[in-house]
Formats: structure tokens, sequence, C-alpha cells
């Protein structure tokens, strides 16, 4: 069983985002940093965000929970539909299909913390290399 908690960072001015994850396989914990990206929004970058996590796993085949701080983007996991993210919505449902089963779960910020420090780290390792 994998459980991966992914977040996003974006800086509103720069629209300069970045994504961090939290992978746990059999008690072992592996942390990702997203290199930076541009996203519209706040919205996009969480898509966005997922879908580099995701690229970043290599089990493809096992049981898959995944955890989000983003209620836009858990509703449209169990929805399968977001009005104006509909294609992250559609590449994130591709990415899963390789997975036997994958749960989706909103969880309060305070309790993603550390995929919220890694993409926070990500975006302000790229502005102080600016």
């Amino acid at each position: 069983m994998l459980t991966l908690y992914v977040d996003a960072a974006r800086e509103p001015n720069t629209g300069l985002s970045a994504a961090g994850a939290v992978l746990i396989q059999q008690k072992a914990q592996q942390q990702f940093k997203s290199p930076v990206f541009q996203s519209l929004d706040n919205h996009a970058a969480e898509f966005q965000g997922l879908i580099w996590a995701l690229e970043q796993l290599t089990d493809h085949q096992d049981i898959l929970t995944v955890y989000s701080d983003s209620k836009l983007l858990i509703e449209a996991l169990h929805k399968h539909y977001a009005k104006h993210y509909q294609d992250e919505v559609d590449r994130i449902l591709s990415l899963l299909a390789s997975h036997r089963l994958v749960f989706s779960q909103w969880l309060p910020e305070k309790d993603n913390l550390g995929a919220h420090n890694l993409a926070l780290q990500a975006l302000k390792n790229r502005q102080t290399n600016d």
C-alpha cells in the first residue's frame, strides 16, 4: 500500500509554483520537491502538483491513498470532474488508472505539513536562486 501526501505552494506576484510530496510505503518515507513551474492560480498549482507527484511513483500496481488539503482537488477526484481543470483531472485519472485501488481524502493543512513545507522549500530555493 502506498500513501501519498501532496501539496502545492504559489507565489501570487510571479505565478511561480512548486509542489511537495511525502510518499509512505511499508513504513518507509520518501520526500520529494518539484521543480518550480508556472500556474494561473493556486488551484491549478494543486492539480499540477498532484500530476507531478504521481509521475514520480514507480510502483503502479498497489493500493494508493492520496491526501491533499485542497478540497477542490479531492472533490474533483471523487466526481471525475472539475469545471475549470478538466484536462488536469483527466491526466490525473489516467495516472491513477495503473493502480489497483485508489482512495483520496481531504485533510486540513495542519495535517499536511510535510508536503506543505517541501513545496515551500522548493519555491523558496528557486526564488533565492533567481
